[in-house]
């Protein structure tokens, strides 16, 4: 079985005339006079554009390679006595009793309501398009969201002195629309930083002007293995952007490239970021200079690379006390990942979820500091985040989603719209016309809010109420594994369905689950 689907894809908007075949995805019988679509044809018209997943801008991806083993391969188990973390009473272990806060990093840390937060979200514009109603749901639901790279580099309105960061419009903006709505005692925000944006005296202008309290250095991303990506479809931002220090192709200052441009024979540029050169003593010293300058909370992102850059992630972190390192799978994106790089490379998520708890583990035994970790990569309901819990417990204190949030925040974005133009789709139209009507958490906001609810975005309240859904439903499943404390969660709970899941995670086989307890009941 193929577990790939080469040569045609909605995400490069291409498809085969025929049946592909399975190894190469060229149709069966290729024939001339065929015009195409399929990938390979269309990247003889358009060459290196159909690398990237279209239309750019309005979508995010995921990749439909189909791993062998992923988060289906596992189920979560209950019991029928006791409870962990609640009075073993029916009428107290309820589920609307469990405690799903969560505490990243040291000391008193960084408390969030829920054990999930919102992964770093930077410069592509879905991003932009969407931070309102992105940043205000992730407050309103006392949790964390992360502002992802290249924000500062790619405000054409920023200023600078000395090639460093002094004002910037953008992030400024996305900071202040976050702490605006955040609940006191819960979440954070969060800047991210790569390559540009340290040169750029991102992080010194966060800390300094912004008062953010919590940075995230980032090796990396579960979708691709080289920097940050985006388009641009004007010239004068790409000559800024090159100006700024960024890779940008073709060459915007090229007389050539200028005339085939204005002639619209290519309507966008591609802004590149740079690859990272990681050393344990760059890192160290990088993350004290960081509390030096203030920061409160010090963050590691990395992606899918391979086991000893995993290895590097976890013993650096650990080196170096940071408060939360977050591990990212291969699979998913939320910008122009180059897609084929997004189905091809790099470790899926139970398996570098797995390395990565036994890397903790490994330090752990030995006496070692380990930080918070959160796992990210493809998780959307409650039952991935219960076993993602599981599988890291218990080192693993949240999950990081992106995408997810972000469809939720888009979908009801554009119902809320649907309401005001009174076009509302059927499938909602008969839930009522009003806001009210239609968000069933609204009520609820309302009285919570009080009169910043009018000013509430349809998009915030729908990542909310999504939330909400996520907590009633992780709060079932936590009852009826009869824990009522997240940190009460365990690898104990969740089992596999197949011997290749157990090989890769550990996790026992559901036939060999609770064996020495049967004998001991049996006996």
């Amino acid at each position: 079985m193929s577990l790939s689907k080469p040569n045609a894809s909605p995400a490069t908007l291409t498809k085969n005339r025929t049946d592909p075949c399975p190894i190469s995805g060229l149709c069966v019988t290729c024939i001339d006079g065929c015009p195409g679509p399929c990938e390979v044809a269309k990247s003889a018209i358009r060459g290196s554009e159909v690398i990237y997943p279209a239309p750019f801008g309005v979508i995010t991806t995921a990749s439909q390679k189909n791993y062998p083993v992923d988060l289906s391969h596992f189920n979560i188990m209950g019991t029928t006595v006791g409870a962990v973390g609640i009075e073993a009473d029916s009428d107290k272990a309820i589920f609307r009793n469990v405690d799903l806060e969560t505490k990243i990093g040291q000391g008193k840390g960084l408390r969030l309501k829920v054990p999930w937060f919102t992964c770093a979200l930077g410069s592509t514009r879905i991003a932009k398009d969407n931070w309102k109603e992105l940043a205000i749901g992730a407050a309103i639901s006392g949790t964390m969201q992360v502002i992802g790279e290249n924000v500062c580099g790619m405000d054409v309105d920023s200023k600078f002195n000395n090639g460093k960061i002094v004002h910037s419009p953008e992030l400024e903006w996305r900071v202040k629309t976050y702490n605006e709505w955040r609940e006191e005692g819960y979440g954070a925000i969060a800047v991210q930083a790569n390559i540009e944006d340290t040169r750029l005296g991102v992080f010194e202008y966060a800390i300094s002007d912004l008062e953010v309290d919590a940075v995230e250095l980032k090796w990396g991303q579960g979708a691709k293995d080289i920097g940050g990506e985006v388009k641009i479809k004007d010239l004068a931002k790409a000559q800024l952007l090159k100006r700024r220090g960024y890779i940008v192709l073709p060459d915007p200052d090229n007389p050539d490239v200028i005339e085939a441009f204005k002639k619209r024979h290519f309507r966008e540029f591609e802004r590149h970021s740079r690859v990272g050169m990681v050393t344990r003593e760059g890192f160290v010293n990088r993350v004290k200079e960081l509390r030096s300058l203030g920061a409160k909370y010090i963050f590691l992102k990395t992606g899918a690379y391979r086991p000893a850059d995993v290895a590097r992630a976890v013993k650096f972190s650990s080196v170096a006390r940071i408060d939360l390192l977050t591990i990212d799978g291969a699979g998913g994106g939320t910008g122009m990942s180059p897609w084929r790089m997004m189905n091809e490379w790099g470790i899926p998520c139970v398996e570098i979820w797995s390395l990565t708890y036994q890397y903790a583990d490994r330090l752990a035994k030995k006496g070692e500091y380990v930080p918070s970790i959160a796992f990210a990569g493809g998780i959307t309901m409650e039952d991935h985040i219960f076993k993602a819990l599981a599988l890291g417990a218990p080192y693993v204190k949240a999950v990081g989603m992106a995408r997810a949030p972000l469809t939720a925040a888009m979908v009801s974005k554009n119902v809320g719209q649907r309401i005001t133009e009174e076009k509302l789709p059927i499938y909602y139209a008969r839930y009522g016309n009003t806001v009210e009507a239609i968000f069933v958490e609204a009520g609820i906001l309302k009285n919570k809010l009080k009169g910043k609810f009018e000013d509430l975005p349809a998009g915030a309240m729908g990542l909310y109420t999504y939330n909400q859904r996520l907590i009633q439903g992780l709060k079932q499943l936590m009852c009826g594994a009869r824990k009522f404390t997240v940190d009460r969660i365990t690898r104990e709970d969740i089992v596999t369905l197949t011997p290749e899941a157990t090989r890769i995670s550990g996790i026992n086989y559901v036939m060999d689950a609770d064996k020495e307890e049967v004998e001991k009941i049996l006996s």
